[in-house]
């Protein structure tokens, strides 16, 4: 059946109040989006994971009376904070299979492609991950995911052990081992990225000990030839020292995650310990790659 969606706009510090408030009222689902189409930036530990300006979808059944909803907001203590409210009808689809539809094989550099799970590979002597994303972030449509896996295509793995900073689905990391890292090891503080890793290493038929995943705690004490990190430029500073210490000496580092006017910062603060090589950008974002000194 269709579906009812109230669309407004209103501030963070409101936010909260007014989701619980239409939840009340009926709303089956909240949605989120920022009003001033600011980049989407993970937040560390204990920040706002929200925007100042926000436009909010709120889902409601489509028997919903939209005059009564409408009315009763504006009589509330909500009115000034739900600004320029609207309903508008949704058509009913199957979203997941649409998104599916529209996720088609990727190539990156010569010979590496990104093949959903649900689609054969378009060149099957090349090297192909299979993906399901899941609920992880990284699927190779992104422009600093294909700026790794671009690094990747052109770089040579053998022999080396490889360390997939902040892991996602797990792309990154399930490259590494087919384009033949000796060893690789996959860290991520979400553990629902910990399982969406591991479920792509069965797909592509990677065996179990192929790659070691688990929380950051894992790779303690231990550096590789090879360490790649696609975060955000925030994280990436905070843990430099950290990061740095996991490459091995003549090792190579690759950091993503990046806009373009942050790749300075950025650079010079891994300056201290990598020769740094000019940022490669790809949209408005970019990628550093260093040398450990």
């Amino acid at each position: 059946m269709p579906w009812l969606q109230l669309k407004f706009s209103t501030e963070q510090q409101d936010v909260d109040n007014i989701s619980d408030y239409l939840m009340e009222l009926g709303a089956l689902s909240m949605t989120y989006e920022d009003a001033q189409d600011n980049p989407i930036l993970e937040p560390l530990p204990g920040e706002t994971p929200l925007w100042d300006n926000l436009i909010v979808s709120a889902l409601f059944d489509a028997n919903c009376n939209t005059a009564d909803v409408l009315d009763i907001i504006q009589q509330s203590n909500f009115a000034e904070s739900i600004k320029n409210p609207l309903f508008e009808q949704l058509e009913d689809k199957d979203w997941e299979r649409a998104w599916m539809d529209n996720f088609h094989p990727i190539q990156f550099g010569h010979s590496l492609w990104i093949v959903p799970s649900w689609h054969e590979p378009p060149n099957p002597k090349a090297t192909n991950i299979l993906l399901d994303p899941g609920l992880a972030f990284g699927t190779g449509t992104h422009p600093t995911t294909a700026l790794c896996l671009e690094w990747m295509d052109g770089a040579s793995f053998e022999n080396c052990s490889v360390l997939d900073y902040g892991c996602g689905s797990g792309i990154l990391a399930v490259a590494a081992a087919k384009l033949g890292a000796k060893s690789v090891t996959a860290i991520d503080i979400d553990p629902q990225a910990i399982k969406a890793t591991t479920d792509n290493m069965a797909r592509n038929h990677l065996p179990d000990s192929s790659i070691e995943r688990g929380l950051p705690e894992i790779a303690k004490n231990q550096s590789f030839d090879i360490v790649i990190a696609n975060i955000l430029a925030g994280p990436l500073k905070e843990l430099a020292p950290s990061i740095a210490e996991k490459v091995n000496p003549k090792g190579k580092l690759v950091l993503s995650g990046l806009l373009k006017e942050q790749a300075d910062e950025i650079s010079q603060c891994y300056s201290k310990w990598f020769n740094m090589k000019p940022a490669v950008d790809k949209e408005d974002w970019i990628r550093l790659e260093g040398t450990k000194r």
